[in-house]
């Protein structure tokens, strides 16, 4: 299972919310590459790139952050936040995102994100599958959509997807341990490759979510507030 940590940008610096509300920010570092560096120097492979600001504005803005990361680090780069054109999209590519994580336009405009599987390629493409009571959320987790988490995985693993994050906004920042019952729902019924994310508390919720067959686990709040060392990550890197 690949660890993943995650560094999610607001005004360019590292930041955290609370079950997505951008009210319960808090700002864990000002430069987001340093910490990426620290990363890296841990023996950490894999970044998870957030761009909150994109996000809410329903466009890519952190783009220099992204950037910097790729250009000074060796770090895989998953981004995602705000992108919603195909112009996002090539410039998040073009500042050396390996991946590109894409939710909100899965809902808004189908047609486009399955246009940007066949160009880039299923392993280029995450689908994004964020969720609140099971209903999946877009645009930084300010709007609900009427579609079910499992549904909505299901229908686009049919239509060629691979790579799936799913995170359970009740449960993300709030460290109390990850949303291991529907995780295991959707591997059962979808077999996308499952990136979990939001909720991880310490080295037992990796060592079920391992278990449980999940690709890759999203760790954020818990290694800023040190519930998970980097040194402690080093043995599972």
């Amino acid at each position: 299972m690949r660890i993943i940590p995650a560094i999610d940008i607001i005004n360019g610096k590292c930041v955290r919310l609370s079950q997505g509300d951008y009210q319960t920010q808090k700002v864990y570092h000002e430069d987001p590459l340093e910490v990426a560096k620290q990363f890296e120097a841990s023996g950490i492979q894999y970044l998870h790139l957030v761009d909150l600001d994109g996000a809410r504005a329903k466009r890519l803005i952190n783009h220099s952050v992204l950037e910097k990361i790729c250009t000074q680090t060796e770090l895989h780069v998953d981004f995602g936040g705000g992108v919603q054109s195909h112009q996002d999209i090539q410039m998040a590519f073009e500042c050396g995102a390996q991946q590109v994580t894409a939710g909100s336009i899965a809902v808004k405009n189908p047609l486009l994100f399955l246009d940007w599987i066949n160009q880039y390629g299923k392993d280029k493409i995450i689908l994004g599958a964020d969720c609140h009571n099971r209903r999946i959320a877009t645009h930084g987790w300010l709007e609900n959509s009427d579609w079910e988490v499992v549904d909505f995985i299901q229908q686009y693993k049919h239509q060629g997807v691979e790579y799936v994050i799913c995170t359970d906004i009740e449960k993300d920042g709030m460290l109390a341990g990850s949303s291991f019952e529907l995780y295991q729902e959707i591997i059962e019924k979808t077999q996308v490759k499952l990136i979990a994310s939001g909720g991880v508390s310490s080295l037992s919720d990796l060592k079920q979510l391992k278990e449980m067959g999940c690709e890759g686990a999203i760790i954020g709040k818990a290694i800023y507030e040190g519930n998970i060392t980097l040194k402690e990550l080093e043995t599972l890197c």
